[in-house]
Parts: C-alpha cells; sequence; structure tokens
C-alpha cells in the first residue's frame, strides 16, 4: 500500500481525509451521453439554486459536455478545480433549456449515508468512511437514535474502505468499558503503540451487530477486531478485505506526497488484520474481493486464537464475521449484462423524468414498497430497449430480478440517499438476519 501521490492529485486525496470538497454539491451520472444529476447535497449551492434530479448538463463555464466521451470524474475536477469561483450552467429539464450561475463552496459531507429506526428499538447506522470528522458524525446519529429510544443497534460497514485510524478509535470507545485496547501498531522499524478507550462510552451497553463485506477495509477493519475480540459486537456479512498496513505521510517540496509503509495494525488480542502478499499485489487485490463461507478452509492457513466471549478467531485475512451471509446481490448473467449497458439505469432515469407526478403519490418508502410495480406496459416498454440477443430468452426467475432491478433504480431517482437505504434494508438478507439475532 505505499504509494507516490502527484500533485495534481493530492488534493482530491486530502479532501476525502478532511471529509469536505470545493464545488456545487452535485452527484451526476452519464445518462444517454449527457452528464446527468443524480443526487444534490442537502442545502449546497446546487440545491439552492434550484438544480434538481434529473437535469442534465449541457454546458459548463461555456465548454460542451453534452455527448462528448468524457467520465463523470473527468467533469467533476474540471467544475471544482476551475479557477472561477462561479460555475456558469446551461442545463435541459423537460425539454426546456435553462441558464444558472452557482458560486462555488467547501462543504462537509457526512460520513454517515443514513440513520433511521428499523424498528421501535432498533437503530441503524450506515457509516461510509472514516474521514476526519467520522466519529462527530456518528455520534450525532447516534445522540438522535438514542433520543428516539433506540436501545439496539446496527452498524453498517458495508462498502466502508477506511480512513483515518484516530476516527475508528474514538468510535469504538463509545462501545468498549474502561480502557480497553482497541488496536496497537507495531513494525520492524516502528515500536509499539497502543490506541486505548479513554472515555465513558454512550453505547457500552445493549445489543450490538456490525456488517462487513469484502469491501470493508483498514480503520473499518480495526473496529470490528476490536469489538470481535472483547465480544462486544455480533458480526455478519461477508470477511472483510484485509487491509491492515499502516501508512505514513510524507508531503515532497512539489506537492506531491509519498506514503510509506511503516507497520502493521494489530487487534487487541494481537490478531494480524494484514492479508499475505506472498502471491504478489494482483493476487492480494483479487482474493481480498472473493468471497469464502468456509471457515474450516480458512482455519488451516491461519492463527487462531479465543475472543473475550469464548469464540476462536483468526488472523491474517482480514475479519471473518460471526455469521456468514451470503451475497444479496447474486444477478445472474443476463442482470449483469443489462447492468453493464447502463439499460436498467436509463429506462428508470426516463420512467422517473416521465412519471414524476405519478410517484408522488406513494406517501413513504414502505407504501412504494409494498404498492410500486412494474406493470405489463412497463415491462413491454423496457424491451424494446434491449437488444433481442440478450433479452432472450427470460424465464420466470430472470423476469422477477430485473423487474426488482428496475424498481429499485426508479426508487433510487425518486427518493434521496437515506430513503432509498430504507428501501433496500426491507429486503436485504444480511439486514433481516441481523434483525433476527437482536430480537431473540
Amino acid at each position: 500500500h505505499t504509494s507516490f501521490i502527484p500533485a495534481n492529485e493530492l488534493e482530491s486525496v486530502n479532501e476525502r481525509i478532511r471529509g469536505d470538497f470545493y464545488g456545487i454539491g452535485v452527484e451526476y451520472e452519464i445518462i444517454d451521453d449527457t452528464l446527468t444529476v443524480v443526487n444534490l447535497l442537502k442545502d449546497g449551492p446546487g440545491e439552492r439554486a434550484g438544480i434538481q434530479k434529473g437535469d442534465q448538463f449541457i454546458s459548463i463555464n461555456g465548454k460542451n459536455v453534452a455527448g462528448k466521451k468524457l467520465s463523470e470524474d473527468a467533469i467533476s475536477e474540471t467544475i471544482r478545480k476551475a479557477t472561477e469561483t462561479k460555475v456558469n450552467l446551461f442545463l435541459i429539464r423537460n425539454h426546456k433549456k435553462i441558464n444558472t450561475i452557482i458560486t462555488k463552496e467547501i462543504m462537509n459531507v457526512s460520513n454517515v449515508q443514513a440513520s433511521f429506526m428499523l424498528t421501535s428499538d432498533i437503530g441503524y447506522i450506515n457509516l461510509e468512511e472514516f474521514s476526519s470528522h467520522a466519529y462527530t458524525d456518528f455520534m450525532n446519529a447516534l445522540i438522535n437514535l438514542k433520543k428516539k429510544k433506540a436501545t439496539s443497534l446496527i452498524l453498517d460497514l458495508r462498502g466502508n474502505g477506511g480512513g483515518v485510524l484516530d476516527e475508528a478509535v474514538d468510535i469504538a470507545d463509545e462501545f468498549l468499558e474502561g480502557d480497553k485496547l482497541v488496536t496497537y501498531t507495531e513494525g520492524v522499524h516502528s515500536p509499539k503503540k497502543e490506541y486505548r478507550c479513554r472515555r465513558l462510552g454512550r453505547f457500552e451497553k445493549g445489543p450490538l451487530v456490525v456488517l462487513c463485506d469484502q469491501h470493508t477495509a483498514s480503520a473499518s477493519e480495526i473496529l470490528l477486531g476490536a469489538l470481535q475480540d472483547w465480544g462486544r459486537a455480533t458480526i455478519i456479512g461477508k470477511n472483510s478485505f484485509g487491509k491492515g498496513l499502516v501508512q505514513e505521510q510524507f508531503d515532497l517540496c512539489d506537492h506531491s506526497a509519498l506514503r510509506l509503509t511503516i507497520a502493521r495494525y494489530y487487534t487487541p488480542f494481537g490478531r494480524c488484520i494484514q492479508r499475505s502478499y506472498a502471491n504478489g499485489k494482483e493476487a492480494y487485490y483479487e482474493e481480498g474481493l472473493q468471497q469464502s463461507s468456509d471457515k474450516i478452509t480458512l482455519s488451516k492457513k491461519r492463527k487462531s486464537f479465543t475472543s473475550a466471549s469464548g469464540k476462536t478467531l483468526f488472523d491474517g485475512g482480514g475479519i471473518t464475521p460471526d455469521i456468514y451471509i451470503n451475497s444479496d446481490d447474486s444477478m445472474n448473467n443476463l442482470t449483469l449484462a443489462l447492468h453493464e449497458k447502463d439499460l436498467i439505469k436509463t429506462f428508470a432515469y426516463h420512467y422517473f423524468m416521465d412519471n414524476k407526478t405519478s410517484l408522488d403519490r406513494y406517501s413513504s418508502v414502505k407504501n412504494f414498497n409494498d404498492s410500486f410495480q412494474i406493470n405489463n406496459a412497463d415491462w413491454d416498454n423496457f424491451k424494446k430497449t434491449v437488444p433481442a440477443d440478450i433479452i432472450t430468452p427470460l424465464n420466470e426467475s430472470a423476469i422477477k430480478e430485473i423487474k426488482k432491478n428496475l424498481k429499485l433504480f426508479i426508487a433510487k431517482f425518486y427518493f434521496d440517499e437515506s430513503d432509498f437505504l430504507q428501501l433496500v434494508n426491507l429486503s436485504d438478507k444480511t439486514i433481516l438476519r441481523s434483525l433476527q439475532v437482536l430480537q431473540k
């Protein structure tokens, strides 16, 4: 994980660590060869200027961006790195051309993607990453859930690739009693350094489930390992990635930087999180994204430890969950092909744009989940967008899966991120298994 960061990339890297960025607060994707707004930062300059989901950009500061072979990232950099503080946009909405000028701002992006009550007493927090204000974001969510009478908690770290170590330690401190060890680092030329709990936590008591998957890495794994070693939480999901190396950043005179690996992370009981590099970097990354629920096979290759609650744990391969859940989204090849060609996303976008008024009748996420269906006319319209050699032949199982994906993508355009996650959670196998554990 040692890496050189060129000067032209360093600010973006530092922004992610800080958890802020300089821009207009608009998230977009390419749909029909056009930059399309899919989300807006709440109270950001874009939202205040009246930009709406579904708007399509034609030009940015006089530069045509419609129909160009430009990536979302390239356009984002064009907006954020432009020397002008104001961004002049021409966009299309309902076939009408609109001009607006937006002043860029520095905006904090919450690490908490969603926070809500799953039941009358079970709270849910989705923590997306560990920037320098992750602990503050987490605490705001936790305090709010406790005000709503949450006595049990699900902390979702799926897809969380890590970030700032101290933020993970502070969050662990909210769950662990006394001065318990959270993690320690040690390297050939780096003496052992311990990170311990320092304060009375807000959730030291009460049932706790933490979710992880193959994309859960680094600081996330430190939090997982500490809670698992001390028997404080039930870990549910898939094996985490296995990134347990410490990098120290050295800023260079040309405004580039070097991140040098200097040590390894260990769980409180001495488990090494890092997977082996013995077969090379490419094999390391491939293995990290593969999954196996075969704990017996894993145990033959890894040193065993015993947790505070008496469970047998293993090191050297990330964190193995206490309860392994097979993939929720094991799409068949047909559905994957449709996603790769953006056919599902594109149909959902046009459906959303054509049916905004009728979608407003769904008063809640639950109401949408229970009542909304892809009807026969919608299905026929979708099939017209798909090449015949892809869509045929179809069995009932494939049709059901595609319709489910169409419904979810329409919901993603219509609802905000928090509401959309509530919808996804209604049928998420990992969430449903977590509720079973907490409601015993």
